[in-house]
């Protein structure tokens, strides 16, 4: 056993360095080819809207559901309206049914008072904090299997927050 011992640990050091790889350029694709879509943010507490430097983000189409027939996990399907801003259709189990114009987002659903995209932080520098308190939209990007990633924040003018 002693004799394997070093194969082991190399053996699980480049799965895992391959496993990473992947999972970065899955991203990198996303980024490059997904969809950008515009979430519309909720109103948060403001006592617990900054914390330190990151900003704790809800979004509207997580808001206002029937949780009695919402699965724990799924897709939230959206539809884009004339400035590129989601609006929520319906939460379904599976991919499908999906009509032509909508979009998928993954989500999971721990407790039934919330609805989770992955999306839930943005960080930022510190003392950025004033610069960012004007987000009116998170902006993600989809793919056609509903993965999301967060890309930025918008203002109330649709203009990308830097």
């Amino acid at each position: 056993m002693k004799k394997y011992k070093w194969l082991i640990i190399v053996l699980n050091l480049v799965i895992l360095l391959v496993y990473f790889n992947f999972s970065v350029a899955k991203k990198e694709t996303l980024l490059k080819d997904g969809k950008l879509i515009l979430l519309s943010l909720a109103p948060v507490d403001p006592r617990s809207l900054m914390q330190g430097d990151y900003m704790s983000l809800r979004y509207s189409i997580s808001e206002d559901f029937n949780e009695k027939y919402l699965p724990k996990r799924g897709y939230c399907v959206v539809k884009l309206d004339k400035n590129g801003v989601a609006v929520r259709q319906r939460f379904q189990k599976n991919t499908t049914p999906l009509k032509q114009g909508e979009y998928l987002i993954e989500y999971n659903s721990p407790d039934q008072w919330n609805v989770n995209i992955g999306a839930e932080s943005f960080f930022f520098q510190e003392g950025q904090s004033e610069k960012y308190e004007k987000a009116k939209y998170g902006a993600v990007k989809v793919d056609d299997k509903g993965n999301s990633l967060l890309v930025g924040l918008y203002d109330e003018n649709l203009k990308n927050i830097k």
